[in-house]
């Protein structure tokens, strides 16, 4: 009789976002399995392989980064809630060391083809969700929905990306200054 599971996949997942953090694409399983407090042969024997603990977490990142972004939307405002959700989007990222190590590993990603096709899910969730919200909300300046989602996608990646390699202030209160730029634009202000 097998026995039963105490180390949960969240965990050893979380735990290789972590060591992302703090070590970018040349982590190990090892340090993976320091951080989450087991051994090497627990993460092996769950993922196989570094690669796939890369598609689980990035599986899991899907899941839940759209249940995230409508969680913080669930407002009574819809800018309000369409603005929340964005800010939501890299809630918790404020050492731009890490958001770099996390940017290096996204670069290794992409030049593995399931990872990328992963990616790609990820990115079109995330864009579908962000679409669903802009449906909701009256911009009267705004670009097509479809465009306008596109647009604040595009500027969320942008900022992150910018704010890693050039970080001044936090990351949430750049976006914040970028998303209230464009969503008031939009709204005629």
């Amino acid at each position: 009789m097998p026995r039963p599971r105490t180390i949960t996949d969240e965990r050893l997942l979380a735990a290789t976002a972590q060591v992302i953090g703090r070590r970018g694409p040349g982590f190990t399983l090892a340090e993976v399995a320091a951080a989450a407090g087991v051994s090497v042969g627990t993460v092996g024997q769950r993922f196989g392989s570094k690669g796939g603990l890369l598609r689980a977490l990035t599986r899991q990142t899907a899941a839940e980064q759209a249940e995230r972004m409508r969680r913080a939307a669930d407002v009574a405002d819809p800018v309000a809630g369409l603005r929340a959700a964005l800010l939501s989007w890299f809630e918790g990222m404020t050492d731009p060391d890490e958001a770099q190590n996390h940017l290096a590993q996204l670069g290794v990603d992409l030049l593995d083809p399931e990872l990328r096709a992963l990616l790609a899910d990820l990115y079109e969730t995330t864009g579908r969700t962000v679409l669903e919200l802009t449906r909701r909300v009256d911009l009267p300046r705004a670009p097509s929905p479809e465009r306008a989602a596109r647009v604040l996608t595009g500027l969320l990646y942008g900022v992150a990306m910018d704010w890693s390699v050039r970080p001044d202030g936090a990351l949430a209160d750049r976006l914040l200054e970028d998303v209230d730029a464009v969503l008031a634009a939009w709204k005629g202000r």
